[in-house]
């Protein structure tokens, strides 16, 4: 047998990064005896090839097909062209027109890497055990072929000898691989599997009672079943009992719950061959979507996956996942509503979900992701913080404070880490919600939970400043944030801030002008500077200060009055705040708090 790739082996059980390195980046060099051609694109392949490159650059995969599809008919059999829109294909979900495209390149001698692997993924779908063997077979590989023979052709091969009915083969070639320590937990996980599908329960027992072999929700799953089979119902329950998170994967709370109600449970992590080889496509994809260069690849291995074995959520979870990170979140939907619609929902993966749909600023379908997670998970604490946070995030606060109560009911009796970011954040809801009582009790509570949390510290800080209460502790706490982090602009903003409504306008302008570092381009901190100079005589620099702030969209952030900017400039702050009754700074009383100064020393 050939020596399997080491680099290979080691980033797929272990998550190391792993050498793209599999299709071509520009175009070939001109083959031996080939004169080199003019590479300028003619007219008429010039304009689909510009707008595939930018589509494939903008991940919009789906665009990118049609146009290297486009710039192929200009340029039939160019090597470079046919891999990229092979690359576009997979990654869009055309996998039945990459099967037929990669054919065709086979076909005519043409083909790629990427051309071999789709053209092998269907000779498995279509159930061609002969022809894929012949094809995996080392004595018909190329020299380079056998030189850069790897873990998964060699994988492939063994499940492509339980398709031909050659099972003894197929187990001899995966404990012959499984020799190698580098390579083991992975294909003795295979080999668990194999041995399980013609019954060999006992061996395959054996191997996954190794947690380095099956540590991930199939592996689980499936040792749960084969002690099954093996009528050891009381260790599977068990065993799935003791798995952290186990709320959070209803397949395997399913199989939990008919494991304890007595129902038969069969076999079928595996039902096939294909079934194996999919899995073989979702394991690279894992590995190689945590290497240094996952793009296309882990995309493209995990579509085969699915494609495969359309009813192993894993893989068309991972999908909707590496979509997700493109931003194309259209084609994700089409993913997670297939999820949906089959029960096979993950808490785990909707709550990232909707966290990247929220960063994404797609707040409605955000919302409504999270509403079908309540829905579906009522009882689930994250599901409800969740839709709080969410809430919060579009400023409605008075809306999130109810998700908020739902939550830490749920955690009443849960350990108190997990309780002081709710509380945090329903103490941020009531605050902006004009319930500063119920405010103060959280962020209190969540201080004595997590006191070394430097945002939570600023701001129960600068809200008891702001109101001129506690005024010692106040500052204190927003030193203590400053000190735990040092960098944080908000937070060096709240403490020049703080100062300022002090009164202590020259120990201001330290801090608000290291924000200012830190924050160039936020419209309030640049207003803040200049009333802080303003205030210390520098009235040139606070009129450049305002008009900063002016210039930087100051209609974007709710805490900034354009207006008010403009009256500093053309009348000044002083009679601005005359005219509002002097609002922004405390009284003398409470600016010289007798021991505010031992609380700042």
């Amino acid at each position: 047998m050939t020596r399997p790739n080491l680099a290979l082996t080691v980033a797929l059980f272990l998550s190391v990064g792993l050498p793209a390195g599999v299709f071509a980046q520009d175009r070939p060099s001109p083959r031996p005896g080939e004169e080199v051609q003019d590479s300028a694109p003619t007219f008429g392949l010039a304009g689909p090839y510009l707008a595939a490159r930018m589509a494939a650059v903008e991940s919009d995969f789906r665009a990118a097909a049609r146009y290297f599809a486009q710039a192929v008919a200009h340029d039939p059999g160019d090597a470079y062209l046919e891999d990229s829109a092979l690359v576009a294909f997979c990654s869009a979900g055309g996998i039945e027109r990459a099967v037929k495209f990669a054919a065709e390149m086979e076909e005519r001698g043409d083909g790629t890497e990427l051309s071999r692997l789709v053209h092998s993924a269907d000779l498995v779908h279509q159930g061609k055990w002969d022809d894929l063997l012949e094809r995996t077979d080392p004595e018909n590989a190329s020299p380079r072929q056998a030189r850069d023979r790897d873990l998964m052709v060699s994988m492939i091969r063994a499940w492509a000898l339980m398709g031909a009915g050659r099972a003894s083969e197929a187990l001899a070639l995966l404990e012959e691989m499984s020799g190698n320590p580098e390579v083991a937990p992975m294909v003795n996980y295979h080999l668990a599997l194999a041995r399980a599908l013609v019954g060999d329960y006992e061996s395959a027992a054996t191997l996954l009672s190794d947690r380095a072999t099956g540590s991930h929700v199939l592996g689980y799953m499936a040792r749960a079943e084969v002690l099954a089979q093996l009528e050891r119902r009381d260790e599977a329950i068990g065993l799935l009992n003791e798995l952290q998170g186990l709320d959070a994967e209803p397949q395997l709370m399913e199989l939990r719950d008919r494991l304890q109600a007595g129902e038969q449970v069969g076999f079928d992590v595996v039902r096939t061959p294909a079934d194996g080889i999919a899995q073989v496509f979702l394991t690279f994809a894992t590995a190689l979507a945590s290497s240094s260069n996952p793009e296309p690849l882990s995309l493209i291995h995990a579509r085969l996956a699915s494609w495969l074995s359309p009813d192993m959520a894993e893989a068309r979870l991972m999908v909707a996942q590496l979509l997700q990170e493109h931003q194309q979140f259209e084609l994700a939907e089409q993913e997670y509503e297939t999820l949906r619609r089959k029960g096979q929902m993950r808490p785990v993966a909707e709550l990232t979900r909707i966290e990247a749909l929220a960063q994404a600023e797609h707040h409605a379908e955000a919302e409504k992701a999270a509403l079908s997670l309540t829905a579906a998970y009522p009882e689930l604490p994250q599901a409800w913080i969740a839709l709080g946070d969410l809430l919060r995030q579009q400023q409605k606060f008075a809306q999130a404070v109810p998700a908020y109560d739902k939550a830490l009911t749920m955690l009443q009796d849960a350990p108190a880490q997990a309780r002081w970011f709710p509380l945090y954040a329903r103490g941020i809801a009531l605050e902006r919600s004009g319930q500063f009582a119920r405010a103060e009790k959280d962020l209190l509570a969540a201080i004595e939970i997590r006191p070394d949390q430097a945002s939570l510290l600023n701001y129960l800080g600068y809200s008891w400043i702001d109101r001129g209460e506690n005024l010692d502790r106040a500052l204190d706490m927003i030193r203590q944030a400053v000190r735990l982090s040092p960098d944080d602009g908000y937070i060096l903003d709240s403490l020049a801030w703080a100062y300022y409504r002090l009164g202590r306008y020259s120990e201001a302008v330290v801090p608000m002008e290291q924000a200012i570092g830190t924050m160039a381009a936020d419209p309030l901190v640049n207003d803040h500077l200049g009333d802080i100079y303003w205030k210390v005589g520098r009235k040139r620099e606070a009129e450049i200060q305002w008009k900063r702030a002016l210039s930087l969209d100051p209609d974007s952030n709710d805490d900034v009055d354009a207006d008010r900017i403009r009256a500093k400039l053309e009348r000044g702050l002083d009679a601005v705040l005359a005219d509002e009754g002097d609002t922004d700074s405390l009284s003398p009383a409470q600016a010289n708090a007798p021991t505010t100064q031992q609380a700042l020393d």
